[in-house]
Order: C-alpha cells, then structure tokens, then sequence
C-alpha cells in the first residue's frame, strides 16, 4: 500500500513549485542547484518526499525566496480536507504550469492595494460566472470577502 503524504508536505511542495515556476527554473536546474535530482525535485513538489529543513533552505536560497515563504500560519494537518487539499494543488499546478498563469501572478502580485486586489479577483469571478465557463465549473467560485 503506498502512503498518503501529508497535507502540510504538499502544501510546502507546492510552494516550492509555485517558487520554481515564478523563479524560472526547470525541476532539473533547481535539483542541480540544491544537489537533487530532478526526481527528487517532483517527488518534493507533489509532496511524495518530505524536504529536510536543509535541504528547504538550500531551495529558498536558489529560488532567492524567503524560508518562511513556503509554510502557512497556523495550518494543521487536521484543518485540511485532503480532498479539498487535491483539488486546489491541481488547480494551481495547472495554472502555474501556462505561460498566463504565471505572468497573471506576478502582475496580480505587483498590484499593492487591497481594494484593487478585491476587485481584480471580483472581476474574475464575475466573469467566470458569466456563462464562459461550465455552471458546475464555477459553482465552487466565491466572490472575495
């Protein structure tokens, strides 16, 4: 039987594929960097491995990407539904793998203001909502709080 990972291992690794992505870097290039293979890179993105604290250091500093960058505040292992887990990591896995994924992040991310962040993901949803998309596809979408 193989072992489920644990959701905070996949919550870093995807934090760690997230970082990758916006840095540039192939799984090859960031495995040659921190003395991995690339193997091992994919094994620590999809959250199979847990990365050692060295080794997550090793892949701050190549990513130039703060350590604390890749953990959430305050998760637990019991606050995540594992399959509410899957479904968002193939979300962002999926986004973060475009071209326009990744060039809507670093522009969403440059944008400082709150209220303007707001109305950004707003306009998103709202025009998910608007009959471009599936009903069962945006039925999960909320508008931001």
């Amino acid at each position: 039987m193989k072992p489920i990972p644990n959701p905070i291992d996949k919550i870093v690794g995807a934090k760690v594929r997230a970082s990758r992505l916006l840095a540039g870097l192939s799984q090859e290039k960031l495995g040659s960097a921190v003395g991995v293979s690339f193997q091992q890179v994919q094994k620590y993105e999809n959250g199979a491995n847990r990365i050692s604290a060295s080794r997550l250091q090793k892949i701050a500093e190549a990513l130039n990407a703060p350590l604390s960058s890749f953990f959430d505040v305050g998760i637990s292992s019991e606050q995540i539904e594992p399959s509410k887990l899957d479904e968002l990591n193939a979300l962002s896995n999926e986004f973060l793998s475009t071209a326009d994924g990744i060039r809507f992040l670093r522009a969403f991310n440059a944008v400082s203001d709150p209220k303007t962040r707001k109305s950004i993901v707003d306009l998103v949803v709202a025009l998910a909502a608007s009959g471009k998309l599936e009903a069962t596809e945006t039925m999960h979408i909320r508008p931001a709080a």
